[in-house]
């Protein structure tokens, strides 16, 4: 079945509270993609933001962004005040994201949540403690702590709680049990509205296509409470680092720093780690996008503490074998692997053996440098494949067409006969929906014609990336009318379908434009 989906992060949403959340906004987004024929939305990952303030520097593989809480929600709940939010400065600027403002802002509000949380639901959050124990236990300690060391990495802690000796943990969660129940309850908070507005797009036939970072960050729990499952020396330091070669988004390869998984012992464990961790991905979201597939087939090795990442050398990962442990634990996941970048005769076949599509950029198929560009053709692409102008690594259409060579965008506006009267913009959409690719994904900055100021991230760079936000009424029904009369076109339209009670909003918001009517028993899509 031939589908379509909006790439549109969550955080770049507007509100009037210095980032988009999981509040209204997002419900009148979904609004917005079930009027527009769009049946997915996809985000980068929900996590909570790390060095850099990206999404893929986490403190954890699990929990949820703090700064996605919606306050307006929590407020209609009776966990909070209005006059206790709406006079912090969230920042200046309603079009970019200020992390420094959220941070300075967010959590004493979260705190007088919680503590109202604690005592007119203690037996939700005690549910909610016990389903995520796995995880949550050691993810509320591995932040109180951080809180206590003024935020300073945990391999820089004491020796008792950097190596987790059981002494030492014990007497820290006597110590801390305030502030391990805080993070606790934060993670309560927004794991009940990423499960409302996940109804609330089920109900509306929007799939969520969510994004799980290949690496973890070196600072998060996942690597201070597990350190056998990475690559660390005796004193729990990386001796080799993640990161790239030099390709088409670095000319001198990107050093991420992450630490490298120690894929022998999770072979010899059976994958328990990443079965764990793909298992809780698929109860968040119904498509699961991995970034940096082909580390599966081999991997990048850097040196820790090389300037460049020229002395880096490949090394095999664990292939085929990883989905299969996979398949057999969970079943068929429904995944997409972003194998972008150097790809070799070994990677294009895991992704074959896999099952899983792969994705094609149309930005490259114009590189003329090498003539690498012509496996991203549109009328090459497989239809096992999701299609992109561009990700959020890239620049925005409009912003492609003002920066790249020259050669490259003469190329570009022959090939697709790009015509300002339509724009070019949406010629670029044009093709993506017209390929035989079966999903075509495009970014929500091009369906608003914007360009580089745009973009969400710059690879290779620090500051002023993961900051772009919408204007309020971004998502007008003009626009979801015009964008829907092109999936009626390019045959995107998904089909009409009952959707049981099961499925019925949690909450009392109005549909709005998402064509939901009840009828008896049922809901309908028209």
């Amino acid at each position: 079945m031939r589908t379509s989906g909006i790439l549109m992060p969550i955080t770049s949403l507007p509100s009037p509270w210095g980032v988009g959340t999981l509040g209204g906004e997002a419900r009148a987004f979904v609004d917005f993609l079930a009027r527009a024929g769009v049946s997915i939305w996809q985000v980068l990952p929900i996590v909570p933001t790390g060095y850099g303030d990206s999404p893929y520097q986490s403190f954890s593989t699990y929990a949820g962004n703090p700064y996605l809480i919606d306050l307006d929600d929590l407020a209609a709940e009776g966990l909070l005040e209005r006059g206790e939010y709406a006079g912090v400065d969230w920042g200046s600027d309603p079009e970019r994201v200020d992390y420094g403002a959220l941070y300075r802002g967010r959590f004493d509000v979260l705190r007088r949540t919680v503590e109202r949380l604690q005592k007119t639901r203690p037996d939700e959050l005690a549910r909610f403690c016990e389903r995520e124990a796995t995880w949550l236990d050691d993810y509320a300690l591995f932040m109180a702590l951080k809180d206590l060391h003024h935020g300073t990495p945990w391999h820089t802690w004491p020796d008792g709680v950097r190596l987790c000796r059981a002494d030492a943990l014990s007497r820290a969660h006597e110590k801390l049990a305030e502030d391990v129940a805080f993070w606790q309850g934060v993670q309560c908070l927004f794991f009940s509205q990423w499960e409302r507005l996940h109804d609330y797009a089920r109900a509306a036939g929007v799939r969520i296509m969510g994004d799980l970072p290949f690496y973890v960050a070196l600072d998060s729990a996942d690597v201070w409470s597990h350190p056998e499952q990475f690559q660390l020396d005796a004193d729990l330091r990386p001796r080799e680092i993640a990161g790239v070669p030099p390709d088409g988004f670095s000319d001198i390869g990107q050093i991420w720093g992450n630490p490298l998984f120690a894929w022998d012992r999770m072979k010899a464990d059976g994958y328990e780690w990443w079965c764990q961790r793909v298992a809780f991905q698929l109860r968040l979201y119904d498509v699961l996008r991995i970034d940096h597939f082909r580390g599966f087939d081999s991997y990048f090795a850097i040196p820790a503490g090389a300037v460049t990442a020229a002395g880096g050398r490949w090394r095999n990962g664990p292939g085929i074998d990883l989905f299969r442990v996979l398949e057999q634990r969970l079943g068929r996941c429904d995944i997409v692997a972003e194998d972008l970048g150097y790809l070799t005769d070994s990677v294009r076949r895991l992704l074959e053996e896999s099952g899983f599509p792969g994705m094609k950029v149309l930005e490259f198929a114009f590189d003329t440098r090498d003539g690498t560009g012509a496996a991203y053709l549109p009328f090459s692409y497989p239809a096992n494949c999701i299609a992109y102008v561009g990700t959020h690594d890239n620049d925005t259409a409009l912003g492609w067409l003002e920066t790249a060579p020259e050669g490259d965008v003469a190329l570009a506006r022959e090939y697709l006969h790009l015509d300002p009267a339509e724009g070019e913009g949406w010629g670029m959409m044009r093709a993506i929906w017209a390929s035989p690719a079966d999903t075509a994904v495009v970014q929500m900055q091009d369906l608003l014609g914007l360009g580089s100021d745009a973009r969400v991230n710059t690879p290779s760079t620090l500051g002023g990336n993961w900051v772009w936000r919408a204007r309020p009424g971004f998502a007008s029904r003009e626009l979801a009318d015009r964008v829907r009369r092109q999936m009626e076109l390019y045959h995107r339209l998904p089909p009409i379908k009952v959707v049981p009670d099961d499925y019925a909003r949690r909450d009392a918001a109005p549909v709005g434009g998402a064509g939901i009517m009840r009828t008896g028993q049922f809901r309908f899509r028209i």
